[in-house]
């Protein structure tokens, strides 16, 4: 259900960006068409292995996580799908947007889209900080809590909020317009007057700020966790290096996030609260752009920062530093020496026993 004005808001909102000097900013279709598709072959492949690990660990502890994560991948490659397409359209018919938006359902859907995916990605991010930490500090509540119904449960549930939210324009909380560039849709952000603009652009901010400053959180209780436990048991745990694969994502994927989307969501703030100006929008425009390669780089994390690839990375580190070659079975290959002298030991233990009953037999024969 779309506000009846929305046709009217967005031919208004293009014509007054248009005598504007950021809407002469020049642009070319092919610059959409290879960043989409990088971001799709990128996803789908990381969505291939992330399916592949998950059908080996189906019932296993790290089923949940997988699965978050490959809901966090999929949603990235159906928005590049989504805004994509829409988005060579409007390059292909040159930013007219009386041409591309004739009945004026297109700009709120574009509008709805971005911020549905926006809100999915930081929201599943924290989803995934949350269910790490919960599983590294309480395993036994875990293991008893986390299925996979709750799993696929709390994934639709974040989809389903994100969908709400995105769609609170639509329903009369504030509007979707043409941004100042004519190429993309969002929130109104000029001359926002009214209290419920306001509202839904704070609202907007508060969510994306508040998810990831629970994944800061939860991560660094997870780090802290993590280290304690090496501390103070073997370093060579069986499970533990999947912890640590994790956890090294986590980190990475919060780190991308806040660099992509924490300028974004700042100034989208303080445009909610303070009404901005010119210098304002302009950086709006360069901090959207930037938050675009948050659903690129998301995907190549589950692709470069696996265990083995780790592995890899850290061999080669050692080698740079001029450290001994550290090959991947040493540690399986002292334990096998080790096993070797305990039982070598017991052998010759048991034969000096065998060896002093035969000789006290002998002496009182």
């Amino acid at each position: 259900m779309s506000n009846p004005n929305t046709s009217i808001n967005s031919t208004e909102s293009a014509s007054i960006a248009t005598n504007d000097t950021c809407a002469t900013q020049p642009g070319t279709v092919h610059i959409p068409i290879v960043f989409m598709t990088i971001g799709i072959l990128s996803n789908c492949v990381a969505l291939g292995i992330l399916v592949k690990t998950y059908k080996r660990f189906r019932q296993k502890w790290r089923a949940s996580f997988l699965l978050f994560a490959s809901g966090l991948v999929f949603t990235d490659c159906l928005g590049h799908v989504i805004t994509g397409a829409i988005t060579i359209r409007v390059y292909a018919l040159e930013k007219d947007w009386t041409r591309i938006d004739s009945s004026g359902h297109l700009c709120p859907f574009l509008g709805t889209s971005m911020v549905f995916f926006g809100l999915s990605a930081l929201f599943l991010g924290s989803v995934m900080a949350i269910e790490r930490c919960l599983g590294i500090t309480q395993p036994l509540l875990h293991s008893a809590k986390m299925t996979a119904q709750c799993a696929k449960f709390i994934l639709s549930g974040t989809w389903l909020f994100a969908l709400c939210i995105a769609l609170l324009p639509n329903l009369g909380l504030g509007k979707y317009t043409v941004q100042c560039t004519q190429s993309w849709c969002f929130l109104k952000t000029s001359d926002v007057t009214f209290v419920t603009e306001r509202g839904i652009l704070l609202l907007f901010s508060f969510l994306g700020l508040t998810a990831l400053g629970i994944s800061l959180l939860c991560n660094m209780i997870s780090g802290v966790a993590l280290v304690r436990a090496r501390v103070r048991s073997k370093p060579h745990r069986q499970g533990k290096s999947h912890h640590v694969e994790m956890l090294v994502q986590l980190m990475t994927i919060m780190c991308v996030s806040c660099i992509c989307w924490g300028p974004f969501l700042v100034i989208v703030a303080r445009i909610g609260s303070l009404n901005a100006g010119r210098p304002v929008i302009t950086l709006l425009l360069f901090s959207v752009r930037l938050a675009t390669w948050n659903q690129i780089l998301d995907p190549w994390v589950y692709i470069l920062l696996r265990k083995s690839v780790l592995r890899r990375i850290w061999k080669i580190t050692h080698l740079y530093m001029g450290k001994p070659d550290i090959r991947l079975h040493s540690w399986n290959c002292s334990s096998l020496q080790s096993t070797i002298k305990t039982a070598a030991m017991g052998r010759s233990i048991s034969t000096a026993k065998r060896q002093s009953q035969i000789a006290r037999i002998n002496e009182s024969q």
